[in-house]
């Protein structure tokens, strides 16, 4: 594993369009998916270069009714996930609560949102653009992106070719309905 390379990936902002605000019944505070956490392992880390275990036990399962007095099950469950990126090893802690009128559903839903809530708090500990960016309450690490030219093939060929014909590049942007050729 390269950290010379990845450290300054994790040292990015958080993305504000990446941040969710807490809903009804969901966390209680900003939070980013968990779909979203993964992608950022694999993009950063490697599709190859990270795994991680968890480690599920439950908290408790009963029968009970809900508000409108239907019979349902309750399902809590408890998880830690431990994280693996090279030689270093992350871990934590996460808790996912079930509700459904069968059994298999409530704790399906519990072990799922365990999993996930414990993942996400491991790679939160690798940094901001895994959500650690969500702890400050400044917000000081949680910013638009900053833009840099890019790096693809395609363009920089493009933009040789183009600089060698003197073409100004914004008339073929103009032609394929783009902004810049990076697009």
């Amino acid at each position: 594993m390269d950290w010379k390379t990845i450290t300054p990936l994790l040292e990015e902002k958080l993305n504000p369009a990446d941040v969710h605000p807490p809903s009804k019944f969901g966390p209680k505070g900003d939070y980013i998916e968990g779909w979203h956490a993964i992608a950022e392992a694999n993009r950063i880390f490697g599709f190859g270069g990270w795994s991680y275990t968890i480690d599920m036990q439950k908290a408790d399962l009963r029968e009970g009714t809900n508000s409108k007095g239907d019979m349902q099950w309750q399902a809590a469950y408890v998880c830690i996930c431990t994280v693996t990126v090279g030689e270093v090893t992350r871990q934590d802690v996460g808790y996912g609560s079930g509700f459904a009128k069968g059994i298999g559903d409530a704790i399906e839903g519990a072990t799922k949102e365990a999993a996930t809530d414990a993942l996400k708090r491991a790679l939160r500990t690798f940094g901001n653009k895994f959500g650690l960016a969500l702890y400050d309450k400044s917000r000081g690490n949680v910013g638009a992106p900053e833009a840099k030219p890019s790096t693809e093939p395609q363009y920089l060929r493009i933009k040789e070719l183009a600089d060698q014909k003197g073409v100004d590049t914004s008339k073929i942007c103009a032609a394929l309905n783009i902004a810049s050729l990076p697009e």
